[in-house]
């Protein structure tokens, strides 16, 4: 597909039917994944579990499992207008300064904080590849990874990114299962009882816990920018241009609910990926991390969390784990870089400054930001030195962000739906509890996340 931002009958194609046919349609949910299990999953959600064992899990389960709607939401407002992310966002209402809305100016300063997380991330792949080649420094790695992964992404077409992707989280994933099935054998073994105080989200959480399972609600699961993110892969990987300008015909609708109903099932199993490795995690950093009294932090973050493997497969486990890390983090800032380029440029567009519905301008802008984001997150890693504070702050605004892709998700649905379109009431149940949990939990996160910010300052 030329130019999937293109809606024209020229590029209509009719849904599959069948299941079968859906799973050849997939991936776009895979290309978040692949972002989710890196920051989340391998640093902040093992971190809360090394501090508050099992007690905390049933808020990394409700994380993954309360977002999914407003995911959903948002994704269908991309097949049937087939408008990009802040096309979308530059139409709610409230103020404009200069062509772009509020909305836009809002996210792009929230965006200036977020840095922080994706720093702590290429810090991480310079401490794993200064742990297997310890004869070349971790500032020195991580000033080689930058441009490696711009050298990746600045010409990154969909199809590359979608297979890169699946590749890195299907390796680490069938490791990190291996790796929970084993702590079974060792002395670190967790039990049913340990599972049911997990779940038992009636017994609360200790308060010196909250500020971590804030930041790891905000960073596991589908994050807001990462629901900000899907739009762009939904339009690339063709949903929209597929489903053709909308003209409200039978015909448009018949394809639109079919469109639509990929896209369920691309976010549904693509959550379930996330969830289960989630879930590995948290249970890996409780029974083997949170039972020593470790707590993955600064430069020892990569030694720490290796102990989860180490100490339930043996001491050979740990360069399997070492370069299990590598992809997994690497595998972030690869698919953090490709939805970055997409999402600056075209909030650029919204305020004027390019023309993201133009391909050469889009390409152009894409590549230069390539360039210009990996330098930003090693400048970073180089100031603060400490992977897991990053990555836990960057979580604290990525909930921020949540509320923005609320209130522009409630605004899509009950303004910008076509009737045709609308959902049963049980969905409505499900995405009316989405919204206010998110919203709760945003809000102490803006709170926690200023509160750390300033302390580290300080």
């Amino acid at each position: 597909m030329e130019n999937p931002y293109q809606l024209d009958a020229s590029q209509i194609e009719e849904p599959p039917s069948s299941f079968k046919g859906m799973l050849k349609h997939l991936g776009p949910g895979f290309i978040l994944s692949a972002s989710i299990v890196g920051s989340g999953e391998l640093i902040a959600t093992t971190a809360l579990g090394a501090e508050a064992g099992f007690v905390a899990m049933w808020v990394i389960l409700a994380s993954c499992l309360v977002k999914v709607f407003v995911q959903l939401e948002f994704g269908k407002h991309a097949i049937h207008s087939g408008e990009t992310t802040f096309e979308a966002l530059n139409q709610l209402p409230g103020p404009k300064f200069g062509k772009g809305r509020w909305t836009t100016w809002l996210w792009l300063v929230l965006m200036s904080i977020k840095p922080l997380q994706v720093g702590g991330i290429i810090g991480g792949v310079g401490i794993v590849l200064n742990i297997l080649f310890p004869q070349v420094s971790i500032m020195a790695w991580v000033c080689i990874t930058a441009p490696v992964v711009s050298l990746l992404i600045f010409r990154g077409k969909y199809k590359l990114i979608e297979k890169v992707s699946l590749v890195m989280i299907g390796l680490f994933a069938i490791f990190t299962v291996a790796c929970v099935i084993g702590v079974q054998f060792t002395d670190f073994a967790f039990s049913a009882k340990d599972i049911g105080l997990g779940l038992s989200f009636w017994n609360g959480i200790p308060l010196e816990y909250i500020a971590v399972a804030i930041a790891a609600f905000g960073i596991t699961g589908v994050g807001g920018d990462e629901i900000m993110a899907y739009n762009y892969w939904l339009l690339e990987k063709g949903y929209a241009a597929k489903t053709g300008p909308r003209d409200d015909s039978k015909e448009w609708n018949r394809r639109a609910r079919g469109w639509i109903r990929v896209m369920y099932w691309d976010a549904f199993l693509s959550m379930l990926v996330y969830t289960f490795m989630t879930l590995a995690f948290y249970i890996l950093g409780a029974a083997i991390l949170n039972a020593q009294g470790l707590v993955p932090k600064g430069f020892e973050m990569v030694k720490t969390l290796s102990r989860m493997y180490t100490d339930s497969l043996g001491g050979w486990a740990e360069i399997a784990f070492l370069v299990g890390a590598f992809f997994v983090l690497f595998s972030t800032l690869f698919s953090a870089l490709a939805a970055w380029s997409r999402q600056f440029s075209d909030a650029f567009g919204a305020v004027g400054w390019i023309n993201y519905r133009d391909p050469k301008s889009r390409a152009r802008t894409i590549a230069i930001l390539a360039f210009f984001f990996p330098a930003l997150w090693a400048v970073l890693f180089f100031q603060f030195e400490d992977p897991v504070w990053m990555v836990l702050v960057g979580g604290a605004i990525t909930a921020a962000i949540l509320l923005l892709v609320v209130i522009g998700t409630v605004h899509f649905r009950y303004r910008r739906l076509p009737k045709s379109l609308a959902p049963s009431r049980a969905y409505n149940a499900g995405f009316w509890i989405s919204v206010i949990a998110i919203a709760v939990l945003a809000l102490l996160a803006v709170w926690k996340s200023v509160e750390e910010f300033q302390s580290k300052l300080s």
